[in-house]
């Protein structure tokens, strides 16, 4: 099984647009790695978003680019302080690759869950538009890779 979490792409700033719909630049960075995706045929069967509009424009462009089988959805515990527990019992119970988007510091405690146990100790720096994939080793989790918007380079 293999896990794909997204913090969701740079966002406006809440003084200018309290609904905090992604910035120019967050659509840029997030086209940029969702076309990368799509280039090296990252598998996902579902993108789940915490229902933010942010995170819900994000997982929109992921899936234009990553066509995910069962198409997008929101998903219940994914709010940025919301116990880590509920997304970690999700995550367990799918079969088929999974992407989540969400926000901090709940990804990075949903991470630090699923590869040490603990919550509290922050093994993986996230970044806007960014994707960290985990994936399953027996009865855990291994941090396989991740990608950042800057490691993105476009060739004309």
């Amino acid at each position: 099984m293999t896990l794909y979490l997204v913090q969701h792409g740079e966002a406006m700033p809440e003084a200018e647009d309290p609904a905090r719909p992604l910035s120019g630049r967050g659509r840029e960075q997030v086209e940029r790695v969702g076309r990368h995706g799509a280039a090296v045929r990252l598998l996902v069967a579902e993108i789940r978003h915490s229902g933010k509009l942010r995170a819900r424009q994000t997982a929109e462009i992921l899936a234009r680019h990553l066509l995910p089988a069962r198409g997008v959805r929101e998903a219940d515990g994914m709010a940025p302080d919301d116990d880590p527990g509920k997304a970690a019992a999700a995550v367990e119970a799918a079969a088929e690759p999974l992407m989540l988007v969400g926000h901090l510091p709940h990804l990075g405690r949903l991470a630090s869950s699923l590869l040490v146990g603990d919550p509290d100790r922050e093994i993986v720096r996230f970044r806007n538009g960014g994707i960290v994939c985990l994936a399953k080793a027996g009865t855990g989790w291994r941090l396989q890779w991740i990608l950042t918007p800057e490691l993105v380079v476009e060739h004309p």
